[in-house]
């Protein structure tokens, strides 16, 4: 058993590995020659693998993009359940976002991001990526915080909401620079304020009578 669970941990750090250099040697190739230019043979050739070994680690050389994704997933979600459970949701989402950033490397993301910036086929991919798995934690989270389903209106509305304040902190930091930790915070901090802190107001909102005004106000635009 000790030595069947010592190869599976050797298994894994080996897998693990291989996708860190693979996503460093293509990301490096995508800088240098541009996204389109590079091959699958390019990357695996400069990684000293074969074509075939690449497909083990990665479907396609655009899924070399989605490690970044993968790794702030998991911290996030990490730093999420560390929050206290009595903490205003979008306060706990916020600081452990900043802190999720803040351990990552800068220099690394910003290449990343330099990519996808100049290869706008890439960026369906990418959003798509962070909406299936990034919004995914946080719509969750504030669904188990608010003892709401998943898939109900407002952890739904709140995660969209996060997620556009988020992608317009990183495109400001990535043009204008600063610290993305900062910037982020403050900008949900924003969100936070704006919003406010009390869940019954947003319940409230969800209410059918506002979907009545929602009718009501339509009505009186056809009538104009």
């Amino acid at each position: 058993m000790a030595a069947e669970s010592l190869a599976s941990r050797l298994r894994v750090k080996h897998s693990e590995m291989m996708l860190a250099e693979l996503e460093s040697v293509a990301l490096r190739l995508f800088e240098q020659y541009g996204f389109a230019e590079v091959t699958v043979e390019d990357i695996a050739a400069e990684a000293q693998i074969s074509a075939r070994t690449f497909y083990r680690y990665f479907p396609s050389k655009e899924d070399v993009l989605q490690p970044q994704i993968d790794r702030r997933c998991a911290g996030l979600e990490r730093a999420l359940a560390l929050r206290p459970t009595d903490e205003p949701v979008l306060h706990s989402l916020r600081i452990a976002y900043a802190e999720q950033v803040a351990a990552e490397d800068p220099d690394f993301l910003r290449r990343w991001i330099g990519v996808i910036t100049a290869t706008p086929s890439l960026v369906p991919g990418v959003i798509g990526g962070i909406l299936m798995k990034t919004q995914l934690v946080i719509s969750e989270f504030f669904a188990s915080r608010l003892g709401q389903p998943n898939d109900s209106l407002i952890p739904t509305m709140l995660s969209a909401a996060v997620f556009g304040v988020i992608q317009a902190a990183q495109t400001q930091w990535f043009f204008h620079g600063g610290d993305l930790a900062t910037i982020i915070s403050e900008s949900l901090h924003v969100l936070e304020t704006g919003i406010g802190a009390d869940p019954e107001t947003w319940r409230e909102a969800a209410q059918p009578g506002v979907a009545r005004d929602a009718r009501t106000a339509r009505s009186r635009v056809r009538k104009r």
